[in-house]
């Protein structure tokens, strides 16, 4: 089929794919920098890191930015099989090159997958909720039913316990003092939290949370600013924290962690809870260290999740997204 100017009309699964594409730029990432570019060449989507948008002093490693991408290849998976197309995933493809992260081919049709199609609902509503959360405890089968979720992704939960909240908020705690006294993650939070207005990316003042007593500390996206959200009544006392890790910190392992991240957090949206990633102790290597202890040894802490019921009135303002135009490239264009 031929368009009016010319060129090749897109197949189905092509619209399906660059679909896709536009439903991933609701991932979540570290200091909201979106750090991935996709490509559409028939019908394959191609994922792409963006080294321009790393953060050098936060995430010297790449490990969060690997972590952001994978979050928005499962957005993308997920959102193709809730509209039941069948696709076929490469990651990290031979010769593809450091920033080919995967190859996304649709192979066919079939009936919508019922749980995709739940998670797919639940990707406009997730929003990261920095404020306090609520005394009503989370539910051990909604906790048991998140970590089989983390693991059908390749990736592993480990529930935080009462005794093991101490050393959680100290590490927490450690990290983010560290990080305030280093000019160069300054230098960094200044640049994400003061983007254009037409930016479409960072963490704007309007999302920030005021600092207060918490029972683990939440990053201080405005230290020298005015936040535009107040913490709340609430200690987040009933809130659950988990640790997501995996069994070393290869790219691939980091790429599925952050596949299973993103599960993880639609899932709980999808179950009506509110989430906070929590990566400063991951960024700072002595309290990072805390975390393999707390984790007994038996793997790499890739990031901490804050789960909770939120007992605000007040709805989230959403976070900026990128325009589709700035994040997909269309080969037969």
């Amino acid at each position: 089929m031929t368009a009016q100017n010319g060129r090749t009309a897109p197949s189905r699964a092509a619209q399906a794919l660059e679909a896709a594409a536009r439903a991933s730029l609701h991932a979540p990432s570290v200091f909201n920098t979106q750090p991935w570019r996709w490509r559409l060449s028939g019908e394959t989507l191609e994922l792409h890191a963006d080294r321009t948008r790393a953060l050098s002093a936060t995430d010297p490693d790449g490990h969060l930015l690997l972590l952001s991408c994978g979050a928005a290849l499962h957005h993308a998976r997920v959102a193709l099989a809730a509209e039941g197309w069948q696709t076929h995933v490469v990651r990290l493809p031979d010769g593809g090159g450091p920033d080919l992260l995967a190859l996304v081919t649709v192979t066919g049709t079939a009936d919508a997958d019922r749980p995709a199609e739940r998670l797919a609902a639940a990707i406009p509503l997730r929003r990261t909720d920095r404020r306090a959360f609520g005394e009503r405890a989370v539910p051990e089968q909604t906790l048991t039913d998140l970590r089989r979720t983390v693991e059908a992704e390749g990736a592993y939960l480990h529930i935080v316990r009462r005794d093991q909240m101490p050393m959680l908020a100290t590490s927490t705690g450690r990290a983010a003092d560290a990080e305030l006294h280093d000019p160069a993650y300054r230098e960094e939070l200044r640049q994400w939290t003061h983007r254009p207005a037409d930016s479409g990316d960072g963490v704007p003042a309007s999302t920030a949370v005021r600092q207060a007593p918490r029972r683990v500390p939440v990053r201080d996206y405005a230290p020298d600013g005015t936040p535009g959200l107040a913490a709340g009544d609430g200690f987040d006392l009933g809130a659950a924290y988990v640790v997501l890790f995996g069994l070393t910190e290869r790219p691939e392992d980091l790429l599925r962690g952050g596949e299973a991240l993103s599960a993880l957090l639609l899932g709980a949206t999808a179950e009506g809870l509110a989430t906070a990633p929590l990566s400063d102790t991951i960024e700072v290597e002595w309290p990072r260290r805390l975390l393999r202890d707390l984790l007994a040894g038996v793997g790499e802490p890739y990031v901490v999740i804050r789960l909770g019921y939120s007992e605000a009135t007040e709805e989230l303002p959403p976070a900026p997204r990128r325009r589709a135009e700035d994040v997909i490239e269309i080969a037969d264009k």
